[in-house]
């Protein structure tokens, strides 16, 4: 797996991806959406404009991965809590009461952009394509890419660079290689399209 994205004339960027690589980006990009969850739709008959003022959770989500993709804003939770933290812990339920849910709706919607650009590739006879991307797909992807590393970050549970280096050497044997692999490839991905970006 070695795409990398590469400047297109006009703007955007362009990246080759194999049969492989567009599967596993896809499916990325489906679980990721399986996570953030299906948002909040208004229901037969409710008022659309109302819904785009519903409040959204006022307490951080106990998923670590979830968690990781909404942050609390001011404070993390700390058992020896002090006023002042509580103040902290107060200020954050509230902002994410009312961002939460703009933050999912932009996740879902980057995530979304990557199934439809894959789902639009015709595979070239070599069972590989060219994926062209506009300026807005692009940060859509950077998005996506950026909340997939997240997520798989916080499952394998990578942490300073000293501890990573030992995920980094894992045996082929061990269940977590192919998760370590998705995170570097992502990685590369993520930096190549930053870097075509501000080219």
């Amino acid at each position: 797996m070695a795409s990398h994205f590469e400047p297109l004339k006009g703007g955007g960027a362009a990246v080759a991806l194999d049969e492989v690589e567009i599967s596993i980006l896809r499916s990325l990009a489906v679980q990721l959406l399986e996570l953030i969850g299906p948002g909040d739709e208004p229901a037969d008959g409710e008022d659309p404009l109302a819904a785009l003022f519903a409040e959204g959770p006022s307490e951080a989500p106990s998923d670590p991965a979830l968690a990781r993709l909404f942050p609390d804003a001011y404070a993390d939770p700390d058992p020896e809590a002090t006023p002042q933290d509580d103040e902290l812990l107060a200020s954050s339920a509230e902002f994410r009461r009312f961002t939460e849910n703009d933050l999912r709706s932009r996740k879902r919607d980057d995530a979304m952009a990557v199934v439809r650009s894959l789902d639009s590739l015709n595979a070239a006879g070599d069972g590989g394509a060219v994926l062209e991307l506009d300026a807005d797909e692009c940060l859509h992807w950077l998005g996506a890419l950026n909340d997939l590393r997240l997520t798989i970050g916080t499952r394998l549970e990578v942490g300073d660079e000293d501890e990573n280096e030992a995920l980094y050497r894992l045996p082929d044997s061990d269940p977590r290689k192919p998760m370590v692999m998705a995170y570097l490839w992502l990685g590369a991905l993520q930096e190549t399209l930053v870097e075509t970006l501000m080219s």
